[in-house]
């Protein structure tokens, strides 16, 4: 080989190293556990946020949604991606609350009152303040939020327009402390169930009923196994979708900005979602023949014994009762005492 050749084999080699070295990041297909099933506000917010993430990028970086728990159960993809074997998941925010207590403030009953509630706190300060919590408690990143409407009671046996109404019904509910005693100051105990194993266990009885917000009722299909809706909104749900925080640090600075600006994208796609179908899905649910029952009374008597027997309960738990009041103060709502 001449000098020149020589040289300019060198000089090739170089520039591709020099490319290789300036080239950005490599692309990736996000993999993202979804607990719901398609037709749900989950999916919506997966959807919006493959499609924002796809523009941002150039198309450099899209993701893969997994419905129906196929990647495990809600609580098991917490710690999926925690260690970092799972990219992203989307799940409800009480299956967050035992990796990160301070969460369940939105999960208290009778706080989050509307979508505009939902969406000043989850988009302000308070909401900041729990993602950076989770980051620390459980090692994942929430990034966008799924606003999916207020958990109704349903049921298959009769119909439920007061507390004394539920004696007798086996109530499914999530792993969820709150949620669970919830329950039992409306004078029931309810049956802690996975995700995964509810319909199964509607379908044969195990369980005479559970709660979720219309979405989520008909992109489950329960009314194949329901036949009565109570209109409760004791928990506003809202679910958000979280990434590893190993794996966030493992982007780029730009390809993070990307990310978290596609998850921006998704909570406004799941808000609009939620406003354009929840009336429409509840017509769905009447036409399959879903009885809905609104509460006696405005539902007061189980906003007072919700109220007065949990929120103190989690005081301790949620960061104070002035982190309840911070919340309720966002709200324009009134402060409790200790």
């Amino acid at each position: 080989m001449t000098i020149m050749k020589k040289l300019s084999t060198a000089a090739a080699a170089a520039s591709v190293a020099a490319l290789a070295f300036a080239a950005p990041a490599y692309a990736k297909n996000f993999k993202i556990a979804v607990g719901d099933s398609g037709g749900s506000s989950q999916e919506a917010t997966g959807l919006g946020f493959v499609k924002a993430l796809e523009e941002l990028s150039g198309g450099k970086h899209t993701a893969t949604l997994f419905l129906n728990g196929q990647l495990g159960s809600e609580q098991d993809t917490v710690n999926d991606a925690a260690i970092g074997t799972l990219d992203m998941s989307l799940l409800a925010i009480n299956n967050i609350t035992p990796f990160s207590p301070s969460v369940g403030v939105f999960t208290l009953p009778y706080v989050i009152l509307s979508l505009e509630d939902a969406e000043t706190l989850t988009q302000g300060p308070i909401g900041q303040e729990l993602t950076e919590n989770t980051i620390n408690d459980a090692g994942v990143r929430i990034i966008a939020w799924t606003y999916t409407g207020f958990r109704r009671l349903t049921n298959s046996k009769k119909p439920v327009t007061s507390v004394a109404d539920l004696e007798g019904l086996v109530i499914r509910v999530p792993k969820n402390e709150i949620m669970i005693d919830t329950y039992k100051a409306w004078g029931i105990s309810p049956t802690p169930m996975a995700w995964s194993e509810t319909f199964a266990g509607l379908q044969t009885k195990v369980v005479d009923g559970q709660d979720n917000p219309y979405t989520t009722i008909n992109a489950m299909k329960f009314y194949e196994v329901q036949k009565y809706v109570t209109n409760i909104r004791y928990i506003f749900s809202i679910e958000p979708l979280i990434i590893s925080e190993s794996v966030f640090q493992e982007l780029s600075a730009e390809d993070q900005n990307i990310v978290l600006e596609a998850g921006k994208a998704a909570t406004a796609a799941s808000a609009q979602f939620l406003r354009d179908k929840e009336a429409e899905i509840k017509q769905i649910l009447l036409d399959k023949g879903m009885q809905i029952d609104d509460p006696e009374n405005g539902e007061q008597e189980f906003i007072d014994l919700a109220t007065a027997a949990v929120w103190p309960k989690f005081y301790e738990s949620i960061g104070g009762v002035d982190k309840l009041n911070a919340v309720l103060a966002a709200i324009g709502r009134d402060p409790v005492s200790e």
